[in-house]
């Protein structure tokens, strides 16, 4: 209580990795509650703005001597001192507060006392339990809201493209195009609040992770990209708010949750993992934002969607394994950098390329194989690439023999070890060299 004390009395190269992803409330919420609020004082008139509690705070521990414990996991500051403004007109303080005496051993007349009002005492502990659970209902309903709602409309603020429909499209875009995520949609709540902070941020010419100021956007996103700061800053707490794994229990932050899962985890002795499941890893459309569980759901959805067969390129082809990982790879980087690969026509947006390579008829026109089988596209151009994992072996390797070859491949017979040496190729070399010599 001491050291809360004084401390209110002190003041055309893609070099960023590419990754696949994953209406307002009427309500009060805790993004979007006014914090130019006042907050009054539970002893006098005094009012301070919730933007500025530390001012609230500072003026009753100097003017009343009260000391309020962990003001953060409060979820509704207001209320809960409008609460206790009517309690202490009703009781004394001294009902409610531990007294803590400050220069207890020193000379009486500077001695003072202090009062701590935690949750230690049982009723400012269920006002609290109320509070959170009030806030957490709020939450969620606004959260299911943001999940269902169809009419979210946006600008990515990288690359000023017009999105539509559900937000989860917007951000799997970002995290996709331009890898900058914010986690998964479903986690985030008021969104729309989230996404001005981040463009107030990038108005102000401000890093999202490193939070330092530059001195125009482009210089800002060239260091963004190159320093791979496309992402928040996890340390920064006030973007906790749009998290809803913050409102989830009372008394602790989203780390201390995450942390005591994981000792019970540790804590758990039982082996049996009879009924674990694995999620699945869905493969992501070359051409769209279509996912499906495996390599024939995706083959059939981009033939009928796109009119483009892979198992007849890599048929026709004659296509190895690791050719196939590089013809995947190159389509994924034109179509990244808007660019046909038919025809190498430059557009606006992928969505626009795979128009006109559709009305053009350049999907299945690939190149010729000294154009993409390089060693550059061996690397993924997309990090976590399923598709990748999901190739198979041509037939002719899967079999083991190579047609475009005239080897023939015996199998290893022991069974007549003399038989093998008479008749092995170093014996006939050996006697060459030797008629030779």
């Amino acid at each position: 209580a001491d050291l809360n004390i004084l401390h209110l009395l002190n003041d055309d190269c893609i070099l960023e990795p590419l990754c696949f992803p994953e209406q307002l409330s009427d309500s009060v919420s805790l993004a979007s509650s006014d914090d130019c609020c006042l907050v009054s004082c539970v002893f006098c008139s005094h009012l301070a703005p919730l933007s500025d509690k530390d001012q609230l705070l500072k003026h009753l521990v100097l003017d009343h001597k009260l000391v309020i414990a962990d003001i953060k996991l409060i979820a509704d500051f207001p209320k809960y001192m409008l609460y206790w403004k009517k309690r202490f007109t009703e009781q004394p303080i001294t009902d409610f507060c531990s007294v803590i005496k400050t220069n207890s051993e020193g000379p009486a007349e500077l001695q003072e006392n202090y009062f701590l009002l935690c949750d230690v005492l049982p009723e400012d502990r269920i006002l609290r339990e109320q509070l959170q659970q009030k806030r957490l209902e709020e939450v969620l309903e606004q959260q299911q809201k943001e999940r269902n709602d169809t009419s979210f409309q946006r600008t990515c603020m990288f690359c000023n493209e017009d999105f539509t429909g559900n937000r989860s499209v917007l951000l799997n875009h970002m995290a996709r195009e331009h890898s900058f995520s914010i986690g998964l949609p479903d986690n985030i709540v008021y969104c729309t609040e989230f996404l001005d902070a981040l463009e107030r941020k990038l108005d102000n010419m401000q890093c999202f992770y490193c939070e330092k100021i530059f001195r125009d956007k482009t210089t800002l996103k060239d260091h963004m990209r190159k320093k791979q700061h496309r992402r928040i800053n996890a340390n920064n707490h006030d973007y906790d708010r749009f998290y809803v794994i913050n409102y989830l229990e009372l008394g602790k932050t989203w780390e201390e949750v995450l942390s005591e899962d994981d000792r019970e985890l540790l804590k758990d002795d039982d082996d049996d993992w009879s009924d674990w499941q694995a999620h699945p890893v869905c493969a992501v459309c070359l051409f769209c934002e279509q996912q499906e569980e495996n390599m024939e759901k995706i083959c059939t959805h981009m033939q009928e969607a796109h009119k483009f067969d892979l198992h007849k390129l890599k048929t026709e082809l004659n296509l190895k394994f690791y050719q196939q990982v590089k013809l995947v790879n190159y389509i994924r980087r034109e179509l990244h950098q808007c660019r046909c690969y038919g025809c190498q026509k430059k557009l606006e947006t992928k969505e626009e390329v795979v128009q006109h390579m559709m009305e053009a008829g350049h999907v299945m026109q690939i190149p010729e194989i000294s154009h993409w089988d390089q060693p550059q596209y061996y690397f993924p151009t997309y990090e976590n690439d399923a598709l990748l994992t999901a190739l198979s072996d041509s037939e002719s390797e899967s079999e083991g023999a190579d047609h475009s070859s005239d080897v023939p491949v015996f199998p290893e017979d022991i069974s007549n070890l003399k038989a093998i040496k008479q008749n092995s190729v170093l014996n006939k070399l050996l006697k060459d060299r030797g008629s030779s010599s």
